[in-house]
C-alpha cells in the first residue's frame, strides 16, 4: 500500500526582485503535521516532487502558539497563520503563497514593516519616561478594560491588511490594524492625554475616511479583535472631535 502523503505547491522567490516561481514538494503524512512543521520535514531534506535537490524553503516564525503573528501566509488561498493550519483541517493538497499585501523577502518570508511604521505614524504608545516612581496607575472602568483587552490581543500579524480591499499599493490608507489600536491607546486614562494628536493623524492622509467599510478584516481576524466596530467607534470619534475642533476655533 503507497505512504500517504502531504503534496504541496509552493510559490517561491529567490530575491526581492526575482520573478516569482511554483515548486512542488512531498512530504510522507503523519498525525498533527501542522504547515509549519511539514515546511521544517521540507527543510530537513530539499528535494523536490521530481527527486531534484533544491534550496531550503524560507518562511518566518516565532512562537508557533499563533501569539507572534509571523508566520502569516496564504493557504489554499485564505490568509491565516502557519502554525495553526492543521493537515487535517486544510487537507493533504496544500498550496502555499506569500501575502500579497507586503514585499517578498525570499520565498513566504514578507516585509511587515510598513505595518510597523504605522504603529508608529498612530503613536501606538502611551508617552510615560519612566525615570521616577509614580504610584498606582489610574483605574479602568471594567468596560474599558474588557474592550482594551479584546483589542490588545492583535498580534500585527497581517491577516486584515491582506484582507482588506484599501489596503494596496495604489492607496495610502494605512490598514485597520494599526487604526484599531488607536482605540487602545486612547481608552486609557493615561493614553486619553494624547487622544486629539491621535485623531488628527486619522483625519489625516490614509487615516479613516479611506476605509470602505468592506467588513473583510474582522473576518480574517485569528484573534476575533473587533475590528469593525472598532473602526466604527473611532469613525464617531473622529467625526465629533472634527466638529468640536472646528467650533473652538
Amino acid at each position: 500500500m503507497a505512504e500517504k502523503m502531504i503534496r504541496l505547491r509552493i510559490k517561491r522567490q529567490d530575491t526581492p526582485n526575482s520573478v516569482p516561481y511554483w515548486e512542488e514538494f512531498a512530504v510522507p503524512y503523519e498525525p498533527g503535521h501542522n504547515v509549519i512543521s511539514v515546511l521544517m520535514e521540507i527543510r530537513k531534506n530539499p528535494v523536490n516532487a521530481r527527486g531534484e535537490k533544491t534550496t531550503p524553503v524560507v518562511w518566518e516564525c516565532n512562537c508557533m502558539e499563533e501569539i507572534c503573528g509571523a508566520c502569516t501566509m496564504i493557504i489554499n488561498g485564505s490568509v491565516c497563520q502557519a502554525c495553526s493550519a492543521l493537515v487535517e483541517k486544510h487537507g493533504t493538497d496544500l498550496t502555499l503563497e506569500p501575502l500579497t499585501k507586503f514585499p517578498v523577502v525570499r520565498d513566504l518570508h514578507v516585509d511587515r514593516s510598513k505595518m510597523f511604521d504605522a504603529l508608529k505614524k498612530v503613536n501606538a504608545w502611551i508617552p510615560i519616561d519612566g525615570t521616577h516612581d509614580m504610584g498606582e496607575g489610574p483605574r479602568l472602568a471594567p468596560k474599558d478594560q474588557e474592550e482594551g483587552y479584546r483589542l490588545a490581543k492583535c498580534m500585527t500579524c497581517g491577516c486584515c491588511m491582506e484582507a482588506c480591499p484599501q489596503y494596496n499599493s495604489r492607496s495610502t490608507f494605512m490598514g485597520p490594524s494599526p487604526i484599531a489600536q488607536v482605540r487602545l491607546f486612547n481608552i486609557h486614562p493615561t493614553g486619553d492625554m494624547s487622544r486629539e494628536e491621535r485623531l488628527e493623524i486619522l483625519m489625516g492622509e490614509g487615516g479613516i475616511a479611506e476605509c470602505g467599510n468592506a467588513q473583510n478584516c474582522v473576518k480574517v481576524c485569528p484573534k476575533e479583535v473587533p475590528l469593525t466596530k472598532t473602526l466604527a467607534e473611532l469613525n464617531k470619534d473622529v467625526n465629533l472631535y472634527g466638529i468640536f475642533g472646528m467650533l473652538k476655533k
